[in-house]
């Protein structure tokens, strides 16, 4: 039987995704799914360049801005909302487009990888976060790095998510994340994907990002992290997120805001980096010239479809 086609546009962060989107969907009747781990927050607009209702053109987008930043979100619910979403869109009649840069959770759908739900051990979470206070996040890293070399191989060593996210695993469960990935990687997987990812000259792109984060600022990047801190009780991931955590550090003191605007485009062009060479790795990726035409990039989409 054949399989129902999914397309996926990927890339590094500032790469033109949005834009490529919503001018393919409007052509081919599509419907896009975010595949953003800050997008699927409510109140975060600014800081995670959420398409604005103007720049969606009247496309209808799923899972941006459905969950409170009070929670915390797996890549095991990404699937399953993803999955649902897409269902959602062939039952209409319509072509999904995934559209987004967060690896893991693009990984999950296209490879049908199933993470293990694995519920918090908050006492065992709270022995790690000491640790960090104490030794340093080097440590954790090291020993991360000791358990499982293959996934600290796609984390950076400032990634205090991910790195105790490796930890938690293994406690939990007795096996490695990459042992996990590899035994959850058996499944059929649903759909035929054809993902497609955005390149840039890297100096290039290193200068979109830094305007960005310009536009960001003047655009109330402050503003919105004042506002979400007095919403909201806690954050459990929410304000780990790049462009956050560094506002929330200025707001404390510890940068300037001149040396917390250079933070943010520093952290953001190593992510872009990290972002391309977790791309690279996916065979099936075909990778399209970010700096010809968005028609000249829909044409050659077109031909799969």
């Amino acid at each position: 039987m054949q399989k129902n086609k999914v397309i996926v546009i990927c890339g590094p962060t500032a790469s033109g995704k949005t834009a490529l989107s919503i001018e393919l969907a409007k052509q081919i009747n599509g419907e896009i799914v975010s595949c953003d781990s800050m997008q699927i927050y409510k109140d975060m607009n600014i800081g995670t360049a959420k398409p604005t209702t103007e720049e969606m053109q009247g496309i209808k987008h799923y899972l941006i801005g459905y969950v409170s930043p009070e929670e915390r979100y797996s890549v095991a619910d990404y699937k399953k909302d993803a999955k649902r979403a897409i269902k959602e869109i062939i039952e209409k009649g319509k072509m999904p487009i995934v559209v987004g840069g967060t690896g893991l959770y693009l990984d999950s759908l296209i490879y049908e990888i199933e993470y293990q739900d694995i519920k918090l051990d908050e006492a065992y979470r709270n022995q790690l976060e000491k640790e960090v206070q104490e030794k340093g996040l080097e440590a954790l890293y090291e020993r991360a790095k000791m358990i499982d070399p293959k996934a600290i191989e796609k984390i950076s060593a400032t990634d205090k998510k991910r790195i105790l996210r490796i930890l938690e695993i293994y406690h939990a469960t007795g096996k490695t994340k990459t042992e996990q990935e590899i035994e959850s990687r058996k499944k059929e997987v649903e759909y035929d994907y054809k993902v497609y990812a955005l390149n840039w000259d890297r100096e290039k792109l290193y200068d979109r990002i830094n305007k960005r984060v310009d536009i960001m600022i003047e655009q109330g990047l402050i503003q919105e992290v004042e506002e979400i801190l007095q919403k909201y009780q806690k954050f459990p991931t929410a304000m780990q997120g790049l462009g956050y955590k560094e506002v929330v550090d200025y707001l404390n003191g510890i940068y300037t805001k001149e040396e917390m605007v250079e933070k943010i485009k520093m952290e953001t062009r190593r992510y872009a980096k990290r972002q391309l060479t977790w791309f690279r790795k996916n065979k099936q990726t075909i990778w399209i010239d970010a700096e010809d035409t968005i028609q000249k990039n829909i044409n050659i989409i077109l031909k799969d479809i």
